[in-house]
């Protein structure tokens, strides 16, 4: 086997411009059309910008690993910082259809493998993210999965885009069109929205008399988008008996002026047994609101009567579901308004509407008693039918069985068979979508007047008002939008190489030549087949012609799922011991025969409660490095992703706040040496400071450093078959990782040497009292001690002295007017504070127009990476002691130093060309 130490190292295992990679990343959040992340619901998929960055990184040589090339470290710092350009440049969700950036791409992956790059292959392809990218680099992906949802999906990514690349679509009107050439996947999404604008209409013909239009305040009618539906249970207080409805909120609409809500109101009715019932009307006056004190009828404690106001324990709904004697009751109906929705009070004709008989036919399939994240069952929902009403059920069972007429027609209209599966498949989605958003269990949401999907989370929750959208409308959630969500999450990709998904259980497949890049599940992080039987039940009676074998069984695959499902395995610990025995032998099988040449990569989902009170990871992350450790691999390099942004500072450099943790790992030699404690210690004080550096000089934020140090401090540990501790017995992962950290601590304080007597003396001050005031004596011998004194930085404006005390000035009393070539010497450390005043009042272009001006010092006694490294020094010290507003200061300096440093060089090109600038001037504007 070829030692690690000989191999190419990548730029993954070196450095990587993680902040312009995590900033995309949480952009890529909030863009839905064209999201292929939107062909079908998975969940906790990894961000598509993120996977690009790091599938570029693991085969890409670091300009290290080509001495030949780049002889000297700042030969090898530029090309770093190109190979970082391109990344950035990747990343943009602008960009993803940039061929000719791909194009560049794929070129440096040549370059770095001889010409020939590897297959990628994924043995936890869940919802395609990896394969998927790998694909749009011009790579061969390979994809697999034990769920067949995942196998389906993963398809419909890779494998069927290629096949019908710029292919013009079968559909009569559209073949018949000379207007334009078809692009990538453009014909076939384009065949899809025809074909589900088809299925929609014919759908009409047999259930649009089920969707009857609304009659507005000023007698006009108007289509329905959503009736709000209330669970009720019969009053327990004797003297009452009234069916009671369960509401989590009376709000139907919050948005500004026009302001909705249910007014429930108690109302004689002969006919009911109890002699009253509950009216709804709808109300728009502020002054009759609802209030978070009169907000509905149940809650986490429990429910209410809004008749005879007894309190109802949840138990008692519970036992009442159990026996199938929960109702609904309609509490409003939701029309298109004049640009906006109209609410209006239920009728007769719409309560009478929804009341269809249950279709003939249904997947009968049970909900497990008892699955990570489910709730439902409690209430007596114990089959996947019982979380729809019957108009529901009628509308997906309608969909589902056109998706076979659908597939008739395409052929009668001249495409393929393997065409006309294609489209079904896709149309086969958007019924999976139409499920997600017409269901029992989703929600409405007052603050934008729409529908929300059951799935926003991993879980299926109780829940008690929700609304029943008409499928035959124009809103998210109805069939026409589900198909056009469908259709553009592909439409847009263009493919260069084909792709593989099967079916294969991770433990058991073949890895021959393949680099393995991973997502995999971790311990009960998420209950994926379980969750993905209320797909798998619609897909199977929509598609198990086209996909026999796959769509086989009646519920998804679950005994060799690679999760610790402590239900199905008989407790936390057995559970625990399934997951970790099962990972251990998927990555041993990995090293049996999958590519060397370069790292394989592995994704862990952290969660946030992965932290002790102390700080330090919890035993889900060791346990992860532990097994990695195990099966002979050897850690190079760890990588905090987030595609969630945060606001809060402290904490932050923790990896639980990370979305996900990147890993690559490299085989253990076969005859790898132990070390002892010492041995290990004096390896990462040898080796961490150049990492350091390195990590550094790539665009990492303060609060992602530590994690990201872990990489190389690991590389060290896991190298060894085993360092030993003095007492002989082997360390611990928990123990290397609180090493690691102590070097790191070292390393950052060994750098305050590079810096002038002025910025030593204050980071020094700064650790012990902050911007906190201190004596004079103690202030004056640390400054003796590092050649400089008190009365010297309080005239350079670093601090205030007066009284006997001592105060280091904070950013923002920095004076404004300050000038910093006036002044004979300035040091890192007010130029910092002064970009950190400019970057809060000014922008980065206030920041720049400074940087630019201190860079021009005669002097040149200011250097841009030793503020950048500064700023990483104050951040590391704030987020110790706690001091949350001046570690985000630091962090935002070190986030915006791109743009910060463009906007330096536009100033210093100005001024080149035309003289002195107005500093002044500059940042007032």
């Amino acid at each position: 086997m070829v030692r690690v130490g000989e191999l190419k190292r990548k730029l993954i295992e070196v450095a990587l411009p993680l902040e312009a990679i995590n900033k995309e990343s949480a952009r890529e959040n909030y863009i839905y059309r064209g999201n292929p992340s939107s062909v079908h619901k998975w969940w906790a998929q990894r961000p598509l910008a993120a996977a690009r960055a790091v599938l570029f990184a693991q085969l890409v040589d670091d300009p290290s690993a080509r001495p030949d090339e780049f002889p000297t470290e700042e030969d090898q710092r530029r090309e770093r910082e190109r190979l970082h350009g391109l990344i950035e440049r990747l990343v943009r969700w602008e960009n993803v259809r940039d061929e000719k950036l791909l194009a560049e791409a794929h070129a440096e992956i040549l370059k770095s493998t001889d010409g020939n790059p590897p297959p990628i292959l994924d043995p936890f392809a869940g919802g395609g993210t990896i394969p998927l990218e790998a694909q749009r680099l011009g790579l061969e992906a390979h994809a697999s999965d034990l769920n067949p949802v995942a196998v389906l999906i993963n398809k419909a990514l890779i494998e069927i885009p290629p096949k019908f690349r710029d292919q013009a679509p079968s559909y009569p009107d559209l073949a018949d069109s000379e207007i334009r050439d078809w692009k990538g996947a453009e014909g076939l999404a384009a065949d899809v929205r025809a074909y589900g604008g088809w299925m929609r209409d014919e759908a009409e013909k047999w259930t649009g008399h089920l969707y009857p239009k609304a009659t507005l305040d000023d007698g006009t009618q108007a289509n329905v988008i959503a009736w709000i539906w209330a669970r009720t249970v019969t009053c327990p207080n004797p003297a009452c008996g009234i069916e009671m409805p369960l509401v989590r909120s009376w709000w139907l609409g919050k948005k500004r002026g026009k302001e909705a809500y249910v007014v429930p109101t108690v109302v004689g009715d002969p006919d009911h047994p109890s002699g009253q019932r509950v009216q709804f009307d709808i109300g728009h006056d502020k002054a009759g609101s609802p209030t978070k004190e009169t907000d509905g009828t149940v809650g986490r404690n429990g429910a209410f009567c809004i008749a005879c106001e007894t309190a109802v324990d949840l138990k008692y709904v519970r036992a009442e579901g159990r026996d199938g004697r929960t109702g609904q009751t309609l509490m409003a109906v939701v029309a298109e308004g004049n640009r906006s929705r109209a609410y209006v009070a239920p009728d007769q004709v719409h309560s009478l509407a929804a009341d269809v008989p249950r279709p003939d036919d249904l997947p009968d399939p049970s909900i497990p008693d008892q699955a990570l994240g489910f709730r439902v069952q409690a209430y007596g929902m114990t089959k996947w039918v019982n979380l729809f009403t019957n108009r529901q059920l009628v509308a997906l069972t309608t969909f589902s069985d056109l998706v076979s007429e659908a597939r008739e027609k395409v052929r009668a209209d001249g495409g393929t068979p393997e065409y006309a599966d294609a489209v079904a498949t896709y149309l086969a989605f958007s019924v999976s979508k139409l499920a997600d958003y017409g269901n029992s269990l989703a929600v409405w949401y007052p603050k934008e007047d729409r529908p929300k999907n059951l799935f926003a989370r991993q879980s299926i929750p109780m829940v008690w008002d929700f609304p029943e959208v008409n499928p035959l409308c124009d809103i998210g959630g109805s069939w026409s939008r589900c198909v056009q969500v469908v259709s553009q999450g592909f439409a847009e990709l263009v493919p260069a190489t084909s792709g593989v998904a099967q079916q294969a259980d991770a433990s058991a497949r073949s890895y021959l030549g393949a680099v393995v890049n991973t997502d995999p599940p971790y311990y009960d992080n998420i209950g994926y087949s379980d969750l993905s039987d209320f797909f798998y039940v619609w897909l199977r009676r929509a598609l198990r012609k086209q996909y026999p074998d796959l769509l086989s069984t009646m519920l998804v695959p679950k005994a060799e799922e690679l999760v610790a499902n402590q239900y199905r395995h008989g407790g936390k610990s057995a559970a625990n011991g399934f997951f970790e025995s099962g990972f251990r032998r998927v990555f041993a099988k990995v090293r049996e025969s999958a590519a060397t040449h370069a790292p394989m990569v592995v994704w862990y989902a952290f969660k946030q409660s992965e932290k002790s009170d102390a700080g330090e990871t919890s035993s889900g992350w060791e346990t992860l490095l532990e097994g990695m450790i195990r099966s002979n691999w050897e850690i190079t390099s760890t990588w905090p992703v987030r595609s969630e942004r945060s606001s809060r500072a402290v904490g932050l450099g923790t990896n639980a706040l990370a979305s996900s943790i990147v890993l690559s790992l490299r085989p253990r030699a076969e005859d790898a040496r132990t070390t002892d404690r010492r041995g290990f210690i004096a390896t990462l004080e040898a080796e961490l400071p150049d990492a350091l550096r390195k990590l550094q000089q790539g665009l990492i934020a303060p609060v992602d450093l530590p994690q990201a140090a872990i990489g190389p401090g690991m590389a060290v540990f896991s190298r060894y078959s085993a360092v030993l501790e003095p007492d002989g017995t082997k360390m611990t992962v928990r123990a290397a990782l609180s090493r690691i950290n102590e070097i790191l601590d070292q390393v950052l304080n060994e750098q305050e040497g590079d810096f002038h007597a002025t910025t030593r003396f204050a980071l020094a001050w700064y650790r012990q009292h902050g911007y906190a005031v201190g004596d004079f004596g103690d202030a004056n011998t640390l400054a003796n001690a590092r050649n400089t004194s008190v009365d010297a930085m309080a005239r350079a404006g670093v601090l205030t002295s007066a009284a006997g005390k001592v105060q280091l000035i904070r950013p923002e009393d920095m004076p404004a007017d300050y000038d910093v070539l006036a002044d004979e010497s300035t040091s890192g450390w007010e130029v910092l504070h002064h970009l950190i005043r400019l970057l809060n009042t000014g922008g980065v272009q206030a920041a720049g127009s400074f940087l630019a001006t201190a860079l021009s010092r005669p002097e040149g006694d200011i250097e841009a990476d030793l503020i950048k490294e500064l700023a990483h020094l104050v951040f590391r010290v704030s987020e110790k002691n706690g001091w949350t507003k001046e570690a985000l200061d630091c962090n935002t300096v070190v986030t915006s130093w791109p743009e910060i440093l463009d906007a330096s060089r536009e100033v210093g090109k100005a001024t080149s060309e035309q003289g002195e600038i107005d500093f002044d001037e500059v940042t007032e504007s």
